[in-house]
């Protein structure tokens, strides 16, 4: 597959991944294997990302070899999924000062493998095979801690941080460049049939245990401070905060989701 017709070289993550890798496996011996399979061995991000999330979700119902192929079908079906995952890694790369490299989210962060779990189940909803979505569901579910809805759309260069928790309804939408930490659930409000759950606009920060219920609306650049409960549309660039949560002032920076800033305004903390 070539992953980007009108350059001749790979794509910059790609590379850089791979300088990373190598890296890494001259460094630590034990696990040079590990990452010479993963990654050194592959000739595209495409077959390396199809390889290693296999290995993490192949099992009793599907072998490794099978989730692979499905893996790689989707890649080729909708080359956007790994635009969306480069931008994913780049997210992560610049969002989390525990990040070193691209290395780290490839092979190590959850939050990455589950949102590239959810991209590809996406793509199986998308085309009728819903059973195998849900499949997919499931296993990110299990293995990362991850539920996000197959119908659920996700923007690009987005960072589920530390992923823990994190809960996607079916109808949810989170736009590009958003930042959701640990237990946030975007959720409905009850039994509620149709469009139900929240959509998120673009560089919004979710932060620690957020709840955000119902089919409301987020605004772009948002910032909903952690153990918050928003039941209400909340406006673009503003921060809310509480339980239910009101809107206590703008965010303390611009670009919110990007700086990972989780301070509140002084007055609500009082």
């Amino acid at each position: 597959m070539v992953e980007n017709p009108d350059i001749g070289s790979p794509p910059p993550a790609w590379r850089r991944l791979r300088f990373e890798a190598a890296a890494a496996a001259a460094e630590e011996p034990t696990l040079a294997s590990y990452i010479n399979a993963a990654i050194l061995s592959h000739n595209s991000l495409c077959q390396a990302l199809s390889y290693h999330l296999a290995e993490k979700l192949g099992g009793p119902v599907m072998g490794t070899l099978q989730v692979r192929h499905i893996l790689s079908t989707a890649y080729d079906s909708d080359p956007s999924l790994l635009t969306s995952a480069e931008a994913d890694m780049q997210a992560v790369l610049e969002r989390d000062p525990a990040c070193r490299g691209m290395l780290q989210p490839f092979l190590f962060f959850k939050g990455f493998m589950a949102l590239q779990t959810h991209r590809v189940a996406h793509v199986l909803w998308r085309q009728g095979r819903e059973s195998l979505a849900f499949h997919f569901q499931g296993l990110a579910s299990e293995l990362f801690g991850v539920d996000i809805h197959p119908a659920a759309r996700i923007g690009n260069g987005v960072m589920l941080d530390h992923a823990t928790g994190i809960t996607i309804g079916e109808t949810a939408i989170v736009g590009d460049g958003c930042s959701l930490l640990h237990g946030v659930t975007l959720g409905g409000t009850g039994k509620e049939v149709g469009d139900r759950h929240p959509k998120i606009g673009r560089g919004v920060l979710l932060s620690v245990g957020a709840k955000v219920l119902g089919n409301i609306t987020v605004g772009d650049e948002a910032k909903v401070a952690a153990g918050s409960v928003v039941l209400k549309d909340v406006p673009a660039h503003c921060t809310v905060a509480g339980v239910p949560a009101k809107i206590v002032g703008e965010p303390l920076c611009c670009q919110p989701a990007q700086t990972m800033d989780q301070n509140i305004p002084d007055e609500m903390a009082k």
